[in-house]
């Protein structure tokens, strides 16, 4: 008789989470901005959501193979890249995304 009060106290049944709503992209990221002059030879000139920008930068460091070999975080400029990246020689994936958006306008 002990093990059906045990039974019976069981936790209830997790209830199921309700159907997830599709997130709304946030408007700040699909306004279309102006790149730089140095900025434009790589993703073109004509104005894009910033999320194209780092889409194209992502397509051309990698077809360009500018990803650190051992570090993936670590991205390598080449002459294009120099001055997006303010004259540095590497930065990381994180802080490419805040000097690309500074060469936004």
């Amino acid at each position: 008789m002990a093990a059906k009060k045990a039974a019976a106290k069981k936790a209830p049944a997790a209830k199921k989470a309700p159907a997830a709503k599709k997130r709304a992209p946030n408007a700040s990221f699909m306004k279309e901005m102006t790149p730089s002059a140095a900025l434009a030879e790589i993703v073109g000139s004509k104005p894009l959501p910033r999320t194209e920008v780092v889409k194209k930068l992502w397509a051309y460091i990698k077809k360009n193979n500018l990803q650190d070999a051992k570090n993936k975080r670590q991205i390598n400029a080449d002459d294009k890249l120099k001055p997006i990246f303010g004259g540095k020689k590497n930065v990381t994936m994180f802080e490419m995304t805040a000097l690309v958006n500074k060469q936004l306008s």
